[in-house]
């Protein structure tokens, strides 16, 4: 029977000071290493066990590396331990709801590519949704082999955050894979993130997982299709846990200030502001917009905050929020139009 121990999934001293005295007899843990509509496909002491969903309803909504108590007598869950680390984004539609992409991570690898893929504002979104959860950020640029100057990606990578870990790298050449196997060591999961055609799978394959689909990327427009179509977490050689995500064509923000404030640096805190309430849009005297006409903070930057800052506000409102502010700006322009009027009747 197929057996991993906990310390190889990535149990820690987080998890096990969770477990009471009197559940240590009669519970086990296991692991979330995928996630289908119905069920749910989780490792541990005892082997392989596929869960149903319904049986998970009661306890939260889970998603792949949560770790789970399981009853000892009658094989049901029983508990869902509380996370070390959580990655989510904006679900799609226009409800305030959240989608859980992973839990339980120590790093992330922000996959982007050497070629016209290379987008810093999408770079700029994951960095914050990680750096709001806590794991750490190591964007590797793939497809390093097809390119004439990845010293220029990795210098631009570098520039979004003090102390970037940046990492170039050619799937087809061990060679250049030794900074990114330094993070898969035993006991760690790591997670790839980025959109479809950057090289997700392929790194993953040759990280050493088998049996990941690859695909063509269009020549065009660089983009690729998505092959892999769900989160499921594989063992590596080195003794690690890999997780291959879906590409994502867009990534929503959901309630992540405190990981876009960490990120922009550069803009609360190279070039501070007296004013407490500024927007660093048009108020006079206002130091961050001084820095950009000085040339000393790129004026992308600033942009990227304001968008990534108001967006994640956005969504992070309650569809009764929404409604109320809706309401109310509609009432703000419906009340602008009459004095307008009342004013054209005037002359």
């Amino acid at each position: 029977m197929f057996k991993i121990s906990l310390p190889e999934l990535g149990w820690k001293p987080f998890f096990q000071q969770q477990i009471a005295l009197e559940e240590a007899g009669s519970h086990f843990a296991v692991r979330i290493v995928a996630q289908h509509r119905s069920q749910v496909v989780t490792w541990g002491a005892y082997g392989e066990q596929v869960l149903p969903i319904a049986l998970l309803h009661k306890l939260a909504e889970v998603t792949v590396g949560d770790w789970l108590l399981i009853n000892r007598n009658n094989q049901r869950p029983t508990r869902l331990l509380q996370r070390q680390t959580l990655i989510r984004r904006k679900a799609a539609g226009p409800a305030a709801a959240t989608q859980l992409i992973a839990a339980n991570l120590d790093t992330l690898f922000i996959v982007s590519s050497c070629n016209s893929e290379f987008n810093p504002a999408r770079l700029e979104r994951y960095l914050s949704v990680a750096l709001e959860a806590g794991v750490l950020p190591v964007v590797v640029l793939t497809k390093a082999d097809l390119c004439d100057d990845v010293a220029h990606y990795q210098r631009r990578a570098a520039k979004l955050r003090s102390g970037l870990l940046v990492e170039c790298v050619n799937a087809l050449d061990q060679t250049t894979l030794e900074g990114v196997s330094a993070w898969c060591r035993p006991g760690q999961t790591i997670a790839l993130l980025g959109s479809s055609g950057v090289g997700k799978s392929t790194l993953a394959g040759a990280l050493g997982v088998s049996g990941l689909a690859t695909g063509e990327v269009r020549a065009d427009d660089q983009k690729g299709r998505h092959t892999t179509t769900r989160r499921s977490l594989h063992r590596l050689p080195q003794g690690g846990l890999i997780l291959d995500t879906p590409g994502m064509r867009e990534l929503q923000l959901a309630d992540c200030e405190d990981g876009v404030n960490a990120l922009f640096e550069d803009v609360l805190v190279d070039s501070p502001c007296r004013f407490s309430d500024c927007t660093h849009t048009t108020e006079p005297g206002c130091a961050v917009q001084q820095a950009v006409a000085n040339g000393e903070l790129d004026s992308r930057r600033l942009h990227s905050y304001q968008k990534l800052l108001a967006e994640q506000r956005r969504n992070r409102e309650t569809l009764a929020e929404k409604r109320q502010r809706l309401k109310t700006l509609g009432k703000t322009y419906k009340r602008i139009k009459e004095v307008s009027q009342q004013q054209k009747n005037k002359h």
